[in-house]
């Protein structure tokens, strides 16, 4: 897919800042920028760096400011909003065109003066590149001046006044980093420069600190005196680039588009969107160095990786592209780590141990390696993980940490008191806007599935299969005796005693979306209109029903504010993939269901030039979707909805 955008798209600043672009570099760090070049958010950099991956990330450099110099005459081409200015930094009015397939293209026109502007970052490395063309009709002086807004601070935090900074021909250095530079123009060292009044509107829009600050006290020139020339600019914190130039950038473009062809190639994808969006689900793929394994980042700008979400969007974004590699390297970080059945939340960096207050995670790690498997045939494997999968079982029927447990009943109960441990887990200082504690509904349906697994693989590693199948026959009974309502046509959200019970949330569909389903398809296509009636959306499900009196229509404001409708409501992505796949497990007819899915898709498809480009977001307004909120690129959206379009192809 190739985005092109004219000036209709930035009839002001506001229109200008509605789409941005996302550049991963596989161990943590990112560009990111609005389609007009300017900062909206503290988090978007023009180059954010990870100094440890994937997590421990610096804001290296906020932006960088260009003006053209014709014939003595200065021409801002940089954008940007200030707190206390009269007038912002509006180049964007001489921007013509922005175009993206893989990499972010801006096209000035100033007189006749051209200016073709392209941003590119290297895989595994922390390295950006910048270069430009211009070109003229009539031979004159022009000179580019190119300054780097210097930040060298930790992702989310800001410069202070008097951050001292080293610059030389080929360095520039500040609070413990360095960072490598090369190119092919005159640096000029300056008098420096503070801005303390940056402004953030993406950041004010959603209740966060609004204001940055970054220092300049260089710029590059690069001076043209004929018709055209190319010029280019390069950053590296892990490399020395003294021997890099032009030619090593064509390089770096050429390769990268040679892999970006072969992973979508290697997907098998066919439709544009579906190739467009394996392209995106493969930069949330990093390295993680304390495991020295591979992790999901779960989303950008904000958010690190994550245990419940990375067993959510893995097989999207690593089983669905065929890397199967990739997916048992993350599968394999996770069971080192397993703990009294219990897979970790989070991983802190440094010494601390990880956070283990998920209550999915292990029985998503159990498909996951299910999944895995019936992808590769990979008996070593399953032999190696299935002593894991083993264990988690054996933990949640006796009982582990957080209240975790099988009931008298053999369904799992969850949380108590302030815990949080199902994927609804905000927690406002002492109020839970949604608590879930007890039995919720698609906990039980992943713990069936999981007992059903290992029914299937224990012979196939030389183990008795017959508990597991007594112990899910049990399960299946108490689940739909508890959970299914046949009144209602629909599943309880938890039971648990408390008015949770029936609120009409999108849990449910997670029941009918594994290998292993528990309700008939009769009773799954009952369920399935009803959630199509109150919580479907083409961008995703409602997380509850808007004649609920809890709904919350808008997720904005004050961090509490937004916290209360994080799931009281908001529409979120992800689920729509599990959706999808049940319609397919419930349908008369596949082909037929298949194409009624198409046609969804065809709404869907919209959204990826909405918000960051090619991606899809965290979430949306709970009533009409009609922008992005939360982080604008996500991992278990991209992969859920990655997954749908293999199904469909298939």
């Amino acid at each position: 897919m190739k985005v092109s955008l004219c000036r209709f798209h930035w009839q002001d600043f506001r229109r200008g800042q509605e789409r941005c672009f996302l550049l991963t570099n596989g161990l943590g760090g990112y560009s990111s920028l609005t389609v007009i070049g300017d900062a909206a958010r503290n988090d978007h950099a023009l180059f954010m760096a990870a100094e440890k991956a994937p997590n421990k990330r610096a804001r290296v450099i906020s932006n960088v400011e260009e003006y053209l110099e014709i014939q003595g005459k200065n021409t801002g081409l940089f954008s940007q909003e200030y707190v206390n200015r009269t007038k912002n930094q509006e180049g964007f009015r001489y921007l013509e065109a922005f175009e993206m397939e893989m990499l972010p293209t801006w096209y000035y026109q100033v007189g006749d003066v051209s200016v073709k502007k392209e941003l590119f970052m290297l895989q595994g490395e922390n390295t950006i590149a910048l270069r430009y063309q211009l070109s003229q009709k009539i031979a004159k002086e022009v000179i580019l001046h190119v300054s780097p807004l210097l930040a060298f601070v930790p992702k989310g935090k800001n410069p202070a006044k008097d951050q001292v900074f080293t610059v030389e021909e080929n360095y520039i250095a500040g609070n413990g980093l360095v960072l490598h530079q090369k190119h092919n123009g005159t640096l000029v060292k300056k008098e420096i420069a503070f801005s303390q009044d940056l402004y953030y509107d993406q950041d004010a829009r959603d209740g966060r600190d609004s204001v940055g600050t970054a220092l300049q006290n260089h710029e590059i020139c690069f001076k043209m005196d004929d018709y055209s020339r190319e010029f280019y600019l390069i950053y590296s914190l892990d490399r020395r680039v003294d021997e890099c130039d032009a030619n090593t950038i064509s390089g770096w473009i050429r390769h990268a588009k040679e892999d970006r062809q072969a992973l979508i190639r290697h997907s098998g994808l066919k439709s544009t969107a579906g190739q467009t969006l394996a392209a995106s689900a493969f930069q949330y793929l990093a390295h993680r160095e304390s495991t020295d394994g591979k992790t999901i980042l779960a989303g950008f700008p904000y958010f690190e990786d994550w245990g419940r979400d990375t067993m959510i969007a893995l097989p999207g974004c690593t089983l669905a592209l065929g890397l199967y590699e990739e997916c048992k390297s993350i599968l394999k970080t996770f069971m080192m780590y397993c703990r009294k059945g219990l897979m970790p939340n989070l991983f802190p960096e440094g010494d601390k141990d990880p956070f283990y207050n998920t209550v999915d995670a292990p029985l998503l790690f159990i498909n996951g390696v299910y999944e895995y498997y019936k992808a590769t045939n990979d008996e070593e494997f399953l032999k190696e993980a299935y002593p894991v999968m083993a264990d988690i079982v054996y933990w949640y029927c006796r009982g582990t940490d957080y209240h975790i447990h099988m009931d008298w009943d053999c369904l799992v109960m969850a949380g108590a008191g302030k815990e949080q441990l199902t994927w609804m887990d905000v927690r406002i200082n002492d109020e839970l806007p949604t608590p879930r504690h007890g039995k919720a509904v698609e906990i039980n349906a992943y713990w069936y599935n999981a007992l059903k697994i290992l029914e299937e693989l224990s012979p196939l590693v030389g183990q008795e299969a017959r508990d597991y199948q007594k112990l899910a026959s049990t399960v299946k009974k108490s689940f739909l005796e508890n959970f299914w309502m046949e009144d209602k046509g629909w599943l309880k959200d938890v039971v648990n005693g408390t008015a949770e019970e029936e609120q009409f949330r999108c849990n449910q569909v997670f029941a009918l979306s594994m290998p292993y389903i528990m309700l008939s398809k009769e009773q799954g296509r009952r369920l399935l209109a009803a959630v199509r009636e109150r919580l479907y959306t083409p961008v995703g499900l409602r997380t509850l029903d808007p004649a609920d009196p809890a709904f919350h229509p808008v997720y904005g404001g004050s961090q509490p504010e937004r916290d209360r409708a994080y799931h009281q409501g908001t529409v979120w992505t992800f689920p729509l993939g599990a959706y999808y796949r049940a319609v397919l497990a419930c349908a008369e007819d596949q082909e037929t269901a298949k194409e009624e899915i198409r046609q969804d898709l065809t709404l869907l498809e919209g959204w990826l030039t909405e918000g960051c480009l090619f991606h899809l977001a965290e979430i949306y307004d709970g009533e009409k979707p009609v922008a992005s909120r939360g982080c604008y690129a996500q991992a278990w959206s991209v992969g859920e909805i990655v997954r749908v379009y293999k199904l469909i192809e298939e």
